[in-house]
């Protein structure tokens, strides 16, 4: 067995992850500028789309009369997560982004009314539409105290309903027509889409980057009961931290024909962010696995484990390991997390850290699972041979 030391690791971060950190920002920023071109060019057409530049709880309609919320997030913020909070990177070369929308306001959760029997053209079917998962939902627009007229067009609502493959038809739409209008047919195409996504390919200095643009709904200061967390007698994160990530709320994505996804992008931020205020090293653990994962266990444009799942994985490891004393070592530090993403491969299975009771590998490519397996095996048996 070849093992590998704590100044190996020091050598790994500074010379082939920190490089790595800095290609992505750069990367990065091209992008983000761009998008907020594009978007601010849409939100002028119809004002229902904002720029990302008012994501997260700079979305005005969301943040009037919460100056306390907004001066909390910047607190949180400052000196700690560079990037724009719309801007999730699944790989070096796969972004994530959301694109908020205004104009619904007040909302609050309401028990499901009734079954669906409509398709995406609004005509009658004889049998109901699937229902939602545990990660999904359907939008009515009964569950908002203000709806802008707007909303409450046939473009992008059945019987009530807000129905995210017509709200992703408008916006693409419109975000065809703000390529030319920008004059960035030559930097932005649009790819075609997979599903109820819209797909675009960005050239920036360096690469080629695919971009997924989802319409999110940005909702603040409410919580989802499918979420049942923090969970009884865990001591990670802290209640106080627990329930200042909770007044962030979530938000949900249109993502699939006719549910929304929900997501807690803000509060996994927040708990990223603040992940070593005690001086730990598990930011450095998650960074080194993540650059074997694509270097070596799953590399490619699209692999099976993204950093979303390296993210959640960490912080599950934190809550089982939430002493500062389990994350004094690097070098156990990262075996221990190999171990656990090794454990998730080969059974097929990582529990969404908010809504436990779903399975983000439930529809992933069991053989491409298998053989990220069988490498992060090898690892284990041999760690040295990678860490230099």
């Amino acid at each position: 067995m070849t093992d590998f030391t704590e100044e190996d690791l020091d050598h790994f971060l500074q010379n082939q992850v920190d490089l790595r950190h800095r290609l992505v920002s750069k990367t990065v920023e091209e992008v983000q500028k761009i998008i907020k071109d594009l978007t601010a060019e849409v939100s002028i057409k119809d004002a229902r789309f904002l720029s990302i530049a008012n994501s997260g709880v700079h979305n005005n309609d969301n943040m009037k009369d919460q100056p306390g919320l907004l001066s909390k997030w910047t607190a949180l913020l400052r000196g700690k997560c560079a990037l724009n909070p719309a801007i999730q990177v699944l790989t070096p070369t796969l972004f994530l982004i959301s694109v908020p929308v205004k104009g619904l306001m007040g909302y609050k959760e309401r028990r499901a009314r009734r079954w669906r029997y409509y398709t995406l053209t609004g005509s009658r079917l004889p049998s109901p539409v699937r229902e939602p998962e545990k990660l999904h939902q359907w939008l009515e627009l009964e569950s908002f105290a203000n709806v802008s007229q707007e909303w409450q067009e046939a473009a992008v609502t059945i019987e009530g309903d807000v129905v995210p493959a017509k709200v992703v038809i408008v916006f693409r739409e419109l975000l065809e027509e703000a390529i030319k209008s920008c004059s960035l047919t030559g930097k932005v195409s649009m790819l075609e889409s997979v599903g109820s996504v819209v797909r675009v390919a960005v050239e920036t200095s360096e690469i080629q980057v695919e971009v997924e643009l989802v319409p999110t709904v940005e909702l603040m200061n409410c919580w989802p009961k499918k979420a049942r967390w923090p969970r009884l007698l865990k001591r990670w994160p802290s209640t106080e931290r627990a329930r200042c990530l909770k007044s962030f709320g979530f938000n949900l994505m249109a993502t699939s024909n006719y549910h929304w996804l929900l997501s807690f992008s803000r509060a996994e931020q927040m708990l990223l962010g603040s992940i070593d205020e005690d001086g730990g090293c598990r930011r450095k653990c998650y960074r080194v696995v993540r650059q074997l994962k694509e270097d070596v266990w799953c590399p490619g444009n699209k692999p099976v484990i993204t950093a979303y799942h390296l993210q959640t994985l960490l912080f599950w490891s934190c809550e089982k390991y939430p002493g500062v004393r389990d994350w004094r070592t690097l070098r156990e530090s990262v075996l221990r997390l190999a171990k656990k993403l090794h454990k998730c491969a080969s059974q097929r299975y990582l529990r969404h850290f908010f809504v436990r009771s779903y399975n983000l590998l439930k529809y992933t490519n069991t053989n491409e699972l298998d053989g990220m397996a069988k490498k992060i095996s090898e690892f284990l048996e041999n760690p040295g041979t990678y860490i230099h």
